[in-house]
C-alpha cells in the first residue's frame, strides 16, 4: 500500500486488521504513533501523519503507543519480528499437536530457544505456552459440546486432551462447569449421534450471499467444490485430516451455518478460519460503502471472495489465463481427477481433494498438456508447484505481500494481472486492483489501463471491492483478463 494520506486515514477509521503493520500513524497532538487497529479514539485527519514503518515514525519524533503496542504489529518493520513470531506460535497451538511436555519441540520447530518462546508468548498473551494451549483446547471443547453430538470422550480427544480425567478436571477448574451438564442442557437436534459437526459463522450486514455463491459457482472445481440449492460444498484437507463441509445461510440471522464431517473435529478451528477468509466475513461494509459511494450503492452487500486454499486458487488463476471461465473450470476438474486424492463423501458432487503442490510437482508438463492445458500454462503450473513445495513461495494471507508478489512475478507465465488477482483473493489485500482488466475498463466506458488506475485513486484503500462492483456491473461476462475470461 502506497502511503496516500487520505487512503491511510480511511483504513485507520475502519480499524480493518488487514492494514495492521502496513503503515503506522503518528498523532501530532500527543506525539504518539499507533497501529491502524489501535482501540483509542480516532484522531482528526489533520492531526495524523502516516509512516511505512515504526522506525520511520520514531525517526520523526513519535513514541510508541502503550495500548496497541506497535512492536507487536504483523507488518513490515524490523521490530515486528516478535509480534509475527507470537502469531505463528498461537496459530501452531490453535492447530493442535501440542502437549504440555512439548514446549521444547515447539521451540525447536520455530528455531528459537525455549526461554525465548516462553518470553514471547507471555509478552504477547500474558500466559505461558501451556496455558495458551489449554485455553485453545477448552474453547474448542466448549464449542463441540454445545454444537455437536460427539460424545464427551470424543470431544476431549478431538480437542487435544490426552485423558478424560485431565479434560474434566481442567474444564471444571477453569469454567466452574461440568462437561456433562453442558451436554445434558443441550437439546439434541437429531435424536441420535450424527457423523457431522455443526457450527456458525457471523458477519456484518449487508451481506450478499447470492452474489458470492454466483462467483464461486462459476469457478468451482468439479469433484472438489459445488454450489447446490443455495449452499456451498467442498472437500477439505487440513493437515493429515480429510473430510467435507457444507455452508448455507441461517434463516433470519446474520450467520452462516457450517456442517462438517466429524473427521474434521480436531482441525475445526483452522477450517473455520479458512471459511471466514473465503466468504470475506471479517469485512465491515460501512467504511467500504462510505468510500466507494455511488459505485457500491446498488449492491452494498458485495464481498471480495477469498481463497479456502491459496495454492488451489493460484492454480485456478493460471488455468484461467486466455480461456473462458467455463473452459478453465473444466480444466480444473480434469486436473483434480488426474492429480487429486479420491475421497468418499455423501455428496455425489464431491469426489476428490484438490491437487497439492507436491502432486503437481511430480507431474510432467506434457502430462498436464494432455488434459488440454496449453504447454506454456502447464510449464507455469509445474514451476509454481515446485516453488510452493520447496517453501520458496507462500500462498497465504499471513505472508509478506510485497515479497510474495515479487516472487510470483519472477515465475514465467505469471504477470501483473494474475498477481493482483491473487493479492485480492489469496493475500486478502483490500487495495489490490487489476487495472489492466478489460472488463473493468469496459465498465468505466472503455478507458485505458492508465486512466483506470488514476480514476481508482478515489477508491483507495478499498480498490479490490471497487473491482468486484465493476465486474458485477459488467456481468454476465465478468470478470475478464486482458486476454479473455478471468479465473
Amino acid at each position: 500500500m502506497e502511503l496516500d494520506p487520505s487512503a491511510c486515514y480511511q483504513a485507520l477509521v475502519s480499524r480493518d486488521a488487514r492494514f495492521d503493520g502496513r503503515f503506522f500513524v503518528g498523532v501530532g497532538s500527543t506525539g504518539i504513533y499507533c497501529r491502524p487497529v489501535c482501540p483509542a479514539r480516532t484522531p482528526r485527519e489533520d492531526r495524523c501523519a502516516f509512516f511505512p514503518s515504526a522506525a520511520a515514525a520514531e525517526k520523526s519524533g513519535f513514541r510508541p503507543c502503550l495500548r496497541c503496542r506497535p512492536e507487536l504489529a504483523p507488518g513490515l518493520a524490523p521490530v515486528d519480528a516478535t509480534g509475527r513470531l507470537a502469531a505463528r506460535i498461537a496459530e501452531r497451538l490453535e492447530n493442535g499437536g501440542f502437549s504440555e511436555d512439548s514446549v521444547a519441540d515447539l521451540a525447536a520447530e520455530m528455531a528459537i530457544s525455549e526461554r525465548h518462546l516462553r518470553r514471547v508468548v507471555r509478552g504477547e498473551f500474558g500466559v505461558s505456552p501451556v496455558e495458551l494451549a489449554q485455553t485453545q483446547r477448552l474453547l474448542l471443547a466448549k464449542r463441540l459440546l454445545t454444537d455437536t453430538d460427539l460424545t464427551i470422550t470424543e470431544v476431549a480427544f478431538a480437542s487435544g486432551f490426552q485423558s478424560i480425567r485431565r479434560f474434566n478436571a481442567l474444564f471444571q477448574s477453569r469454567y466452574r462447569l461440568n462437561p456433562t451438564a453442558i451436554r445434558q442442557s443441550r437439546r439434541s437436534r437429531t435424536g441420535g449421534r450424527p457423523d457431522t459437526l455443526t457450527c456458525s459463522l457471523g458477519y456484518h450486514l449487508p451481506f450478499d450471499w447470492t452474489a458470492l455463491l454466483r462467483f464461486l459457482a462459476a469457478r468451482a472445481t468439479p469433484g472438489c467444490e459445488a454450489v447446490e440449492e443455495g449452499r456451498y460444498l467442498r472437500t477439505v484437507r487440513e493437515g493429515d485430516r480429510r473430510g467435507w463441509l457444507v455452508v448455507e445461510p441461517f434463516p433470519g440471522r446474520p450467520t452462516l451455518r457450517v456442517t462438517l464431517s466429524a473427521s474434521l473435529a480436531p482441525v475445526i478451528l483452522p477450517v473455520l478460519r479458512r471459511l471466514r477468509r473465503l466468504f470475506d466475513l471479517h469485512a465491515d461494509p460501512e467504511p467500504i460503502l462510505a468510500c466507494l459511494g455511488p459505485l457500491a450503492a446498488g449492491a452494498p452487500g458485495l464481498r471480495v471472495p477469498g481463497a479456502f486454499d491459496g495454492f488451489e486458487t493460484a492454480v485456478r488463476a493460471i488455468l484461467g489465463q486466455q480461456v473462458s471461465v467455463r473452459a478453465a473450470t473444466t480444466l480444473a476438474g480434469r486436473l483434480a481427477q488426474l492429480c487429486g486424492e479420491q475421497l468418499d463423501t455423501p455428496w455425489t458432487a464431491l469426489t476428490h481433494l484438490a491437487p497439492t503442490a507436491g502432486a503437481l510437482t511430480d507431474s510432467r508438463p506434457e502430462e498436464l498438456s494432455a488434459l488440454g492445458i496449453l504447454p506454456a500454462r502447464a510449464e507455469t503450473l509445474v514451476r509454481l508447484s515446485r516453488a510452493v513445495a520447496a517453501g520458496e513461495l507462500a500462498l497465504a494471507p499471513t505472508a509478506d505481500l510485497d515479497a510474495e508478489m515479487d516472487r510470483l512475478l519472477r515465475i514465467p507465465g505469471i504477470g501483473e494481472w494474475t498477481v493482483q488477482y491473487l493479492a485480492m483473493r489469496v493475500y486478502r489485500w483490500p487495495d489490490a486492483f487489476p487495472h489492466t482488466d478489460l472488463a473493468l475498463r469496459r465498465s468505466m466506458g472503455g478507458i485505458t489501463a492508465a486512466d483506470l488506475l488514476a480514476r481508482a485513486e478515489a477508491w483507495r484503500p478499498w480498490r479490490a471491492y471497487a473491482a468486484m462492483h465493476l465486474w458485477s456491473a459488467d456481468a454476465p461476462t465478468s470478470p475478464i483478463t486482458p486476454s479473455t475470461a478471468a479465473p
